[in-house]
């Protein structure tokens, strides 16, 4: 009795706004749409603008199992699902954004935290009511889709198309029979039928808990968060559970010279597992890094064709680098010595190589990457695509805008005085990322393999086409006298004084040498026709992995990144297979609870490192918490590289020797000040925040003061509830450098750690024990990336960037740092600039490695720069 392989689609136009909340306002909403019809799959792509979609009906489970359901959409949309049939029962399950400020490419679901459900219980035998609800604006692609998949690993997301679909049924209880929905026969003024739910009601919707604040999905509740409260398990008991083995990475450059500031392009990015969200998406409305902004491109993703056996255009492979150890990077690096001299402080900032990412994706070993937007469905002829400019050949930020649009966006050479340095690096950085740029290009040259011609032309050249026709049937219909004043009127246009002379108009120069449309309008009075719009084009989207795609030259210019990710199967393959050595010594004494995190350092051509962050649950139903480094050899010779794991066979887990973190050692944050009242203080209040809430004693603050006079430093140390605290006051001009070594040399346990710090930072509640936990003795350094919060940004409310080429918060332990003798303290007197990059230079000249990772909720306070210690007040006489 259901009409099953369509759903309900009603349709809202010519309403402005981004959000769910700005289509709730509109008065017509929900019970009067301008348009009521079916859609065959849950993913639809009209082509069009301004205008709102409320798309319902009952989901058909194949299968008994727990599902997860993920909705995309540009701009944003709620996917609801009811417990059962009933639309009373509706919760909402997933959506994007709530701002309008946010959206997703066809088939991304893993953009926002909010896009993929909890896992939902359904029975093969039950129907469940859905409600789709998509706004769109004026710009972008339009679509909207909702995936689904069972809980099982490897398992992907397909488009839940019209099998698994039915029409609304609604029980009107005047005549006691069951009504199918199908609306094609009824008057817009029956509404009795359409359903008011939770979802499509003008009510407005109580904030989840769950929702961060301002859609940042960086400040969500992670467990990584509180991790530091679980006890730890200890060490000892772990001995046994791996073999040891030796560790000497391949990227170590120990003995080796470097030129000043050449350490950067030997600081490599980590993965993480599971998603951080370290990723700025919330201020991608400016920083667009990963999407082409010209629309151009993102309608030729979508890939509207007309066949959708041929799905996808692949992306090709991505040519893998070749693994340049680096012995030989450095002689390659270091036969540009002369050039690099030339080098001056102030193009150092724009380095165009910091290659703390030097890395080959492991993701492009394992095969072809597919571009991820699918073809249009072939039971909706859809529009035809524009065809775009000429591809620039050298300049990866995207095409030349064609001199038709009416609004130009800015031209790349535009821009060259910004970004010169960028675009022509030191010759030694050209030579290291030449693999990087041949990549790239070799993307945009297959994204722009097939472009439209005239017998597939654009959705412009359409109504082009269809607007020359008009005019010559209107044309036609003139009488004498109406064609002979047209004529003369174009003829007067195209030989006034002011244009070339000689051009010859063509057929629409009229209205582009200064015709208006009224003067159209009146003088030939003809048709107006509207361009059909397909409601019902639907779409395939295959998943969208944007991390598989992402080069240096976006971690370098876009500074929202945030981490790389690591792939679900590799992450989870490593922790079962520990967690099998484990249980091998402990028989049925631990079991996994949750997977914390999990961090990854490559080494492509020996193994990866491993830090595993796991909550496990003891027998005696005690948590525990395991942080332990753990290293995966390379086993099998493939190709040019060494494959990690081959098919069925055991992953090769071992303890890296020496390799291991110090969960007591003492933390010391050192702090040179001068007349920073205001900022002293609160520093001291933030660190009274984490010995609140944290309980850990093992932390000790050092402020060197070079004659404050704005406030009494040691007073305020003494009547804080620090733990511990040392005080040094210095005279003279400050001198950071020195203030810092000042501080360092205060210090008399060689075995515990220094973190050359700033004033203007806010701290995560667990920041000690991160630290801790990368920092090893002997072995590596921490340099965590903060955020910098842009003016009238607070730590609630982070709008900002990641200060990726900065170096100057810095854990090392005091052995490390004085092994490579310390702060530079004869070059950097009067200024600052430059020392924490030329510390850098020798702490991986010592053998060390240092740890890069962009840490959640760890921002630099935006503050103003008068009154400081450089700075002098220019009197207004």
């Amino acid at each position: 009795w259901y009409y099953k392989g369509m759903a309900n689609l009603h349709v809202f136009e010519d309403w402005c706004g981004t959000s769910i909340a700005q289509l709730r306002k509109n008065l017509h909403y929900p019970l009067y749409p301008h348009n009521r019809t079916t859609v065959k799959k849950l993913a639809v792509s009209p082509s069009w603008t301004n205008y709102g979609l409320r798309i319902f009906g009952y989901i058909h489970p194949y299968t008994d199992g727990d599902f997860l359901f993920a909705v995309a959409s540009d701009d944003n949309s709620e996917f609801w699902l009811s417990d059962d049939e009933n639309p009373d029962n509706l919760k909402l399950r997933a959506y994007v954004g709530k701002t309008g400020r946010e959206w997703t490419a066809p088939g991304e679901y893993g953009k926002y935290a909010s896009q993929i459900s909890d896992l939902i219980p359904l029975q093969k035998n039950n129907k469940y009511f859905f409600e789709l609800i998509h706004k769109q604006n004026d710009k972008g692609t339009d679509h909207v889709e909702v995936a689904w998949r069972l809980k099982q690993i490897g398992n992907g997301f397909s488009i839940i198309d019209s099998k698994f679909i039915s029409l609304y049924t609604s029980l009107i209880v005047c005549v006691c029979v069951c009504v199918r929905t199908d609306e094609s026969s009824l008057k817009a003024a029956d509404v009795n039928h359409i359903p008011q739910t939770i979802a499509s009601h003008v009510t407005r919707l109580q904030r989840s808990s769950q929702t961060p604040p301002l859609g940042v999905d960086m400040l969500r509740a992670d467990p990584r968060d509180s991790f530091h409260q679980v006890p730890l398990l200890d060490r000892v008991r772990l001995q046994g559970v791996l073999p040891d083995c030796i560790y000497n990475p391949s990227y170590s450059i120990k003995g080796y010279p470097l030129m000043r500031y050449q350490g950067l392009q030997f600081v490599h990015l980590m993965y993480v597992y599971p998603n951080d969200y370290t990723r700025l998406t919330h201020m991608e409305n400016d920083n667009k890094c990963f999407y082409r902004g010209d629309p151009y491109y993102l309608e030729r993703a979508m890939n509207l064709g007309r066949n959708e056996d041929e799905g996808f255009r692949k992306a090709g492979k991505f040519e893998e680098r070749k693994h340049m150890k680096a012995m030989e990077r450095n002689k390659v690096l270091q036969d540009y010595g002369d050039d690099f001299d030339d080098y001056t402080m102030k193009r150092r900032r724009n380095l165009f190589s910091v290659q703390k990412h030097g890395r080959i994706r492991k993701k492009r070993e394992d095969g072809d990457l597919n571009n991820r937007f699918q073809q249009m469905d072939q039971d909706n002829q859809p529009k035809e695509i524009q065809k775009p400019p000429e591809e620039p050949q050298n300049h990866p930020e995207g095409p030349k805008q064609q001199p038709r649009k009416k609004k130009k966006r800015r031209r790349p050479e535009q821009n060259q005085q910004d970004q010169h340095y960028l675009q022509n690096p030191p010759s030694e950085v050209k030579n290291y990322d030449q693999g990087k740029e041949k990549d790239s290009q070799r993307f945009q040259n297959i994204i722009m393999e097939k472009i439209p011609d005239q017998q597939n032309p654009g959705p412009a050249q359409r109504e082009e086409r269809l607007r020359s026709k008009v005019k010559q049937q209107v044309d036609q219909s003139l009488n004498p006298d109406d064609r002979i004043e047209l004529h003369l009127r174009k003829a007067k246009y195209s030989n006034s004084s002011d244009r070339n002379p000689g051009l010859v108009a063509e057929d629409d120069a009229w209205v582009n040498q200064g015709f208006s449309e009224d003067e159209d309008y009146e003088l030939t009075n003809r048709a107006v026709y509207d361009v059909e719009v397909k409601w019902c084009q639907t779409f395939q989207a295959k998943p969208l992995d944007l991390h598989a795609l992402r080069s240096d030259w976006i971690d370098l210019k876009c500074n929202v990144s945030g981490n790389l990710l690591l792939e679900e199967s590799e992450a989870l393959s490593v922790v079962e297979a520990f967690m099998k050595k484990l249980n091998q010594k402990y028989p049925r004494q631990f079991s996994l609870e949750h997977i914390v995190n999990i961090e990854k350092k490559p080494d492509y051509s020996r193994g990866s490192r491993y830090l595993l962050e796991l909550e496990l649950l003891e027998a005696s139903g005690r948590h525990l918490s395991l942080v332990q480094y753990i290293y995966v050899k390379r086993t099998e010779v493939w190709g040019s590289h060494k494959k990690q794991k081959a098919q069925g066979e055991e992953l090769k887990l071992c303890n890296p020797y020496s390799f291991y973190w110090n969960p007591t050692a003492i933390v010391h944050f050192i702090i040179p000040v001068k007349n920073q009242a205001r900022w002293v203080q609160q520093f001291i209040s933030d660190m009274e925040e984490i010995y609140r809430t944290t309980g850990d004693q093992n932390f000790n603050v050092i402020i060197t003061d070079y004659e404050s006079s704005d406030m009494n430093i040691e007073e305020a140390l003494q009547s804080s509830y620090l733990p511990r605290y040392q005080y040094l006051r210095l005279s003279g001009n400050f001198e950071r450098s020195a203030g810092l070594q000042a501080g360092i040399d205060l210090i008399t346990d060689d075995h515990s750690i220094v973190f050359l710090c700033d004033l203007h930072i806010h701290f995560p509640p667990g920041f000690i024990d991160t630290v801790r936990k990368h920092c090893v003795e002997g072995h590596m350094a921490f340099a965590p990336i903060v955020m910098r919060l842009n003016c009238g940004a607070t730590p609630l409310e982070p709008d900002g960037y990641w200060e990726v080429n900065g170096f100057g918060l810095l854990g090392i332990y005091k052995s490390d740092l004085d092994s490579i003798g310390g702060m530079n303290t004869k070059e950097f007197t009067d200024r600052w600039g430059g020392e924490d990059w030329e510390l850098l230079d020798r702490i991986l000249q010592g053998g060390l490695e240092v740890a890069r990772l962009y840490l959640r909720n760890f921002f630099h306070y935006f503050h103003s720069k008068r009154g400081m210690w450089n700075r002098q007040v220019l009197r207004n006489t």
